[in-house]
């Protein structure tokens, strides 16, 4: 199915609405009323932020540094995180060919390799109103966002893509078996659901809480949306969709450490239901 084209408007209008007017700061020395708003980020800057305008290679060096040795530091939490992320993709993949069977039926199903960029219209106008509201408002803040955003998923997308090679899974587009590993394919994580969910939350978490039920909902939206793009499209396994929504959302969270200095706290739960088990996400940032 194609993408409407009032969706992805309505994308940009929204994104560009939310990043202006959570980004917007009172005028400085107005007599009376209420003192100005506080900034949107920690002054003095922490280490690693830059100015609009500076070179961020440094402090990109860093980062790439500490996030793929970041597991040598993780403590007790960390690790427990790790654990229920592992325990819900497991989960998830026990409904792969339920999933599968409910967009596509049983039997083998066409190619849709055309929809790839069509699903990623939507992650692609986010990133884009993020970087338009920021030049229109030239606030510092906004360009901090979207450097946020750019390496969330660049760092998530290298991890993606190394799993990809070393999972070799097939995607349902080549086979009906859910457990076709090592084969070849590259369908294990989705890149597309690892992307929207690095970009979506650094949306939802970012800027101040006068918007935050808005930026939540835009910011994970657009990561459940693209995932459920990719399952009606065939393109992608649920399992494969959940371990890029836990690759997205954490990178993320470490970006956000390492330029706003906000330490989050992430809750993965098991809640037994009626027929099975849902597995829920709750996530807390200061």
């Amino acid at each position: 199915m194609r993408l409407k084209r009032p969706l992805t408007l309505l994308l940009t209008a929204a994104s560009l609405a939310v990043c202006t007017g959570a980004w917007g700061e009172a005028p400085q020395g107005s007599s009376g009323g209420a003192p100005p708003a506080s900034p949107v980020l920690p002054e003095p800057p922490p280490p690693g932020a830059q100015e609009p305008g500076e070179s961020s290679a440094p402090s990109v060096i860093s980062d790439v540094g500490a996030y793929f040795t970041a597991p040598l530091r993780w403590d007790g939490r960390d690790w427990a995180w790790f654990g229920g992320a592992l325990l819900g993709i497991a989960l998830t993949h026990r409904y792969d060919t339920q999933v599968r069977t409910h967009f596509v039926g049983s039997g083998p199903a066409p190619n849709t390799n055309s929809e790839d960029t069509k699903d990623a219209i939507p992650t692609a106008v986010v990133l884009g109103a993020t970087w338009a509201a920021a030049v229109l408002t030239e606030n510092r803040g906004g360009y901090q966002e979207g450097w946020a955003m750019v390496e969330a998923a660049a760092l998530s997308g290298v991890t993606t893509y190394a799993l990809k090679f070393a999972a070799g899974r097939q995607t349902p587009q080549e086979t009906t078996d859910p457990n076709a590993w090592f084969k070849g394919g590259k369908s294990f994580p989705s890149a597309h659901a690892d992307v929207a969910f690095a970009v979506g939350t650094v949306l939802a978490e970012s800027g101040n809480d006068d918007y935050r039920w808005l930026r939540r909902l835009l910011g994970y939206g657009l990561g459940v949306y693209t995932s459920y793009e990719r399952l009606k499209h065939n393109a992608h396994w649920l399992s494969d969709t959940a371990a890029g929504a836990a690759l997205g959302i954490s990178s993320a969270l470490f970006v956000m450490d390492r330029r706003y200095g906000t330490v989050g706290q992430a809750h993965l739960a098991l809640v037994p239901i009626e027929g099975g088990a849902m597995v829920t996400y709750r996530l807390s940032i200061p």
